[in-house]
């Protein structure tokens, strides 16, 4: 049995050895799926919390709303990200963790308290987080060249999220579904004030 194992655990020990020792390049803010910039933009939008869950969480908003949020969102939500990368790949610059706290708080909070927002009112608050996010991407993803690309991955994948999750949301008719959105939105909010609190306080 013994004799069995060993080479099982040599190998094991060259693979563990193998991975410490010839580590894979990092990318610093881009993430790289050797895909082209389209995926890596998509990728990118995956793997980070901080746009992610504000974009979910106002298609959350959006959904509770009707299908006419759900629309303005839809289609203002990737266009104005788009427009803020592009501004944000010329400018070269941008990044703030200010604005991922605010957006998890306030999105949180309207999610929660099921925020009877007009239409307008919702959509300049798309556009607003579109844009401001967007640019924080754009400033941190290299030559606009580039940024676009990846930008239009972004928008691309934003756009699928929302219209999914819009209308899931859109469909729910009983009290307790909509009650455990809200309470989605309050996780959200949550997470908004412990990321407050790191940022107020570091660990050192």
């Amino acid at each position: 049995m013994l004799q069995r194992l060993r080479p099982a655990a040599v190998t094991t020990a060259a693979i563990a050895l193998w991975i410490v020792f010839c580590p894979a390049r990092a990318e610093a803010h881009l993430n790289s799926t050797g895909l082209g910039p389209i995926y890596d933009g998509a990728a990118h939008l995956l793997l980070t919390p901080e746009d992610l869950v504000p974009a979910l969480a106002l298609a959350l908003l959006a959904g509770l709303r009707g299908v006419r949020h759900g629309r303005a969102a839809l289609f203002v939500l990737p266009a104005a990200w788009l427009l803020g990368g592009i501004a944000g790949a010329v400018a070269g610059h941008g990044e703030s963790r200010a604005v991922a706290i605010a957006s998890f708080l306030v999105l949180g909070v309207f999610v929660a308290a099921d925020a009877p927002l007009s239409l307008t009112l919702l959509t300049a608050l798309t556009a607003s987080l579109g844009f401001v996010h967007g640019f924080q991407n754009g400033a941190g993803m290299g030559p606009p060249g580039v940024a676009a690309q990846a930008l239009f991955g972004i928008a691309g994948l934003l756009f699928v999220l929302t219209a999914l999750v819009v209308a899931f949301v859109v469909e729910l008719r009983q009290p307790w579904s909509r009650i455990a959105v809200r309470v989605l939105g309050s996780w959200i909010a949550a997470s908004g004030l412990l990321m407050l609190g790191w940022a107020m306080h570091p660990i050192r």
